[in-house]
């Protein structure tokens, strides 16, 4: 064996389990599903966390918490995002800043989920933003750079 007929490494490559071809293959018989049980049977599938009768690990383990099925999920943005978007020109300058115009400037991802503004970092740029919630820390710094927030009717659920 030279450069020019390389083959794998000795016990690298091994023949795949041909089963049911008779008890000379060494799998005969029961194919290696074994004698007795659902899974030695055709058509058989095991749900997702069957444990063989055992009580399973998510009947086992504690319940707690609660999660409101009417629960409102928005989309968070920080001010810092919108003065970092408006220096990059994503954003329209002077244009009141809608749910819409953040989608189409890539700062939310799902266009009928509520938008809620939040004020972490810094503004000094003169805003005119709508959203469907703002925090108040947030309305002081659109405010105190001149600009205007306006809360809007929250329409869209989840």
């Amino acid at each position: 064996m030279g450069h020019s007929n390389p083959r794998p490494a000795v016990g690298a490559n091994k023949d795949r389990k041909r089963v049911g071809r008779g008890q000379g293959s060494g799998h005969g018989t029961t194919s290696t599903r074994g004698s007795n049980g659902a899974g030695s049977r055709s058509g058989n599938k095991y749900r997702a966390g069957f444990e063989g009768g055992q009580m399973p690990l998510a009947r086992r383990l504690p319940k707690f918490g609660f999660h409101s099925p009417h629960r409102t999920e928005y989309q968070i943005l920080n001010v810092e995002a919108l003065e970092l978007c408006v220096a990059n020109g994503r954003l329209p300058l002077g244009q009141t800043i809608t749910p819409d115009t953040l989608w189409e400037a890539g700062l939310i991802n799902r266009q009928g989920m509520p938008v809620k503004i939040l004020g972490n970092g810094e503004l000094t740029q003169k805003l005119s933003v709508q959203a469907h919630k703002i925090s108040k820390s947030a309305i002081e710094k659109i405010e105190k750079a001149g600009g205007t927030a306006q809360q809007l009717l929250s329409e869209a659920k989840k």
